[in-house]
Order: structure tokens, then C-alpha cells, then sequence
């Protein structure tokens, strides 16, 4: 028995594997943070995007499709990289051509920032398709019946459209947000410590690196199957609240 334990124990250190998640635990709020915030900013990009592709908006609807059709054809480690050095290599030309940024120091911006510039606009492209079709989706009756009533476009949309558009992109945009926090463990090739950049740095000091590999799959699968939980109750609870209402 204890000769089974030693080589169980070879193959998967149960200690090495515990002790990880203290550490892991501290870079939740960097993960999350960078995740939830992107994810509103990005529904933000993504709504005023889908509304100039709505509405045919000249000159602004072909800039909207080549945003688009750049971030769904480029990895998101590419955009990274590009937010990562391309801002402050942009700062600096500002500062050596105009006197635009004369006393801004480039290196004092986080690369906490640049991976949320970056997760933003990404998430922008993606969301915006999500949110255009949600609302192209809502019955052409429902905009015909607003406009009959004298309402104005913005409040045909804040009152009518977007709640019902809401409804359908649900289940997408819980995806979406599951996809993004697993997509945050890219953010350590910037030099953010996440999750993912606190497993690797626990794995080369302990040698415990298949352990510390599946501790944070743990915690990536915990996280993930709470938004889902949650976007879950939140579905019913709107169904349910339609029924009453019907």
C-alpha cells in the first residue's frame, strides 16, 4: 500500500497541488477584473457598432465592417501584442513629431491596460454581430408599432427593441463572457501576472508544474460554471416574468 501511494504520489503531488491555491486565489480579482470590465465595455462597442451597420450610417458603416472583419481574422495574442507596443510606440512618435503627450512617460502605463484595450476591442467586433443580429431578430411589427404610437428611434430602441433583442443574445453573450475569462489566461504573454502567469510562476519555483496546470483548470472551470449558473437563473427568471406579464 504504501509502495501505491509513493508512486500515486510520483505522478501527482496532492500537497504541491493544495498549496497552489493560495497563490492562484490572489490573481482572481486580475482575471476577473480585466474579464468583466472588457465584457462591458466591449457590449458598449459592440451595441454603437451594430446600430451604424442597422442604420446604414455612410462613411461610419464601411470603418464598422473593416473593424470587423480585422479582429475576427487576426488571433487575439497578435491583438495583444499590438496594444501591447503599438500604443506606446504611438505615444512616442506623438511626442518626437507634435507636442501632443511632450510629459507623458509611456512606461508608466500598466500592461493591465493594454490587455483591456485590447479584450475591449475584440470583444467589440464579436459582440456587435451578436447584438445586430439579436435585434434584427425582433418582429419588423414591433418597429412599425412604435413608430405608429409617435415614438422616436431612441426611445423605440431603449423601450421596445433592445429589451426584447436582450432576450434572444442572451445565451450568446453568456458564452461570450465564459470564453472571454478563459481567454484572460493569454494575458500573461504581456507580462500581466493572471491566473495563468501565477500557475507558471508557481510551477517553475516548486517544480510542481502538472500540478499547478490542473489547480487552476479548477478554478478556471469554477468560474466558468458560476457565470453560467447565473446567466441560467437570470433566463428563467425573465421567461418567468413574461408569463406573468402575458
Amino acid at each position: 500500500m504504501q509502495a501505491l501511494l509513493e508512486n500515486i504520489n510520483q505522478l501527482f503531488n496532492f500537497s504541491g497541488f493544495m498549496e497552489s491555491f493560495p497563490e492562484l486565489l490572489r490573481c482572481i480579482p486580475v482575471t476577473l477584473g480585466i474579464g468583466l470590465l472588457s465584457f462591458a465595455i466591449g457590449l458598449v462597442i459592440g451595441l454603437l457598432v451594430a446600430l451604424v451597420r442597422i442604420y446604414k450610417v455612410p462613411v461610419l458603416q464601411g470603418i464598422c465592417k473593416f473593424y470587423i472583419s480585422f479582429v475576427r481574422g487576426t488571433p487575439l495574442v497578435v491583438q495583444l501584442f499590438m496594444a501591447n507596443y503599438g500604443v506606446a510606440r504611438i505615444i512616442y512618435y506623438l511626442q518626437m513629431h507634435t507636442e501632443t503627450f511632450a510629459n507623458f512617460n509611456a512606461n508608466v502605463i500598466k500592461p493591465e491596460y493594454y490587455g483591456l484595450l485590447a479584450f475591449s476591442l475584440n470583444l467589440g467586433a464579436y459582440l456587435s454581430e451578436t447584438i445586430r443580429s439579436a435585434i434584427e431578430a425582433v418582429d419588423r411589427g414591433q418597429f412599425e408599432a412604435a413608430k405608429s404610437i409617435g415614438m422616436t428611434g431612441k426611445q423605440m430602441m431603449q423601450r421596445i427593441i433592445l429589451p426584447q433583442a436582450a432576450r434572444v443574445a442572451l445565451p450568446n453573450l453568456n458564452n461570450t463572457l465564459i470564453n472571454t475569462v478563459k481567454d484572460t489566461s493569454l494575458l500573461f504573454t504581456i507580462g500581466i501576472i493572471d491566473l495563468m502567469g501565477r500557475a507558471k510562476i508557481y510551477g517553475a519555483r516548486t517544480l510542481h508544474i502538472f500540478e499547478g496546470y490542473i489547480a487552476v483548470s479548477v478554478l478556471y472551470w469554477i468560474i466558468s460554471f458560476t457565470f453560467e449558473k447565473a446567466f441560467t437563473a437570470f433566463e428563467k427568471k425573465l421567461k418567468a416574468s413574461e408569463r406573468e406579464i402575458d
